[in-house]
């Protein structure tokens, strides 16, 4: 296991306000119950209850502007970082409420990890790229079996290891997605939310990503929203389907099994969007 000092909370701190963060609550990692969120006074999304199963992989699908990445952004207090943005309900993670006043956004940025649409390596050298984050979170371990142990995990390690102090820049966008993969899991999150990961890539490089989330998933849980059916279908476990009501307010229609969601779905407005009629 790796050696981290938190730089905000002491150990204490950390497991009164995030308590088993590591195995959640019975089987689920994390739940919204009633949560709602605001850009200034318009309403993004409402009254959203869900729960995330624990180590499994949930996709979140829907039309555009039904507020997906809105509610992942929720998961690890994104929101908080766009001025106009307010939160109501409440985010379970571990059983507390990560908006809760005693509780430390950044604590929960490395409880919660963050993948990006489009790769975003640091402009730094492949092993920087993994071993900054964990340096700054305080890691005391051997940094360079961290980042040959981290780019294995993510699959990567066979291609980079002889330019380790090359550029990440100068990767292809798959290397570059998998190595921010790496750099996310390098600080042991529990929750991994992915933003339409692969849109950017080309579909050798999208199964690549979507192979490595198979694998991650046994030891992660993960978020991905995305807007390619096949791909949800293909690599969650569950799905949850979002729409639009008449005042632009994003909420969920259902969640369930993603086999049950894509063949058997409980409102005919799933249905309706998984088969194209609408969407």
């Amino acid at each position: 296991m790796m050696s981290f000092i938190s730089p905000i909370f002491t150990r204490n701190q950390v497991q009164q306000c995030l308590t088993d963060t590591a195995v959640g609550v019975g089987d689920c990692a994390i739940e919204t119950r009633d949560l709602t969120i605001f850009y200034g006074d318009f309403c993004a999304v409402r009254d959203i209850n869900l729960h995330v199963e624990l180590r499994k992989i949930t996709a979140f699908i829907g039309p555009s502007g039904c507020g997906k990445s809105t509610v992942l952004r929720a998961f690890n207090r994104m929101n908080d970082l766009i001025p106009t943005a307010r939160v109501e309900g409440a985010v379970l993670l571990g059983g507390q409420n990560i908006y809760a006043p005693e509780v430390d956004a950044v604590e929960v940025r490395r409880r919660v990890g963050m993948v990006f649409q489009k790769p975003n390596p640091f402009p730094k050298s492949i092993y920087e790229n993994i071993a900054w984050g964990a340096r700054i979170n305080g890691y005391r371990g051997n940094l360079d079996e961290l980042v040959e142990r981290t780019l294995r995990h993510a699959a990567l390690w066979d291609e980079v290891k002889d330019k380790l102090q090359q550029s990440a820049l100068a990767l292809s966008g798959g290397q570059q997605q998998r190595l921010c993969i790496a750099r996310a899991i390098a600080i042991e999150p529990e929750i991994i939310l992915m933003d339409e990961p692969a849109s950017a890539l080309d579909p050798i490089a999208t199964l690549r990503i979507e192979e490595l989330m198979r694998t991650l998933a046994q030891e992660y849980t993960i978020i991905v929203v995305t807007h390619n059916m096949q791909q949800a279908a293909r690599v969650s476990d569950y799905t949850a389907f979002f729409m639009v009501d008449e005042h632009r307010a994003g909420y969920m229609i259902e969640q369930g099994p993603t086999r049950e969601i894509f063949t058997n779905p409980k409102d005919k407005r799933t249905e309706d969007y998984i088969t194209g009629r609408f969407g």
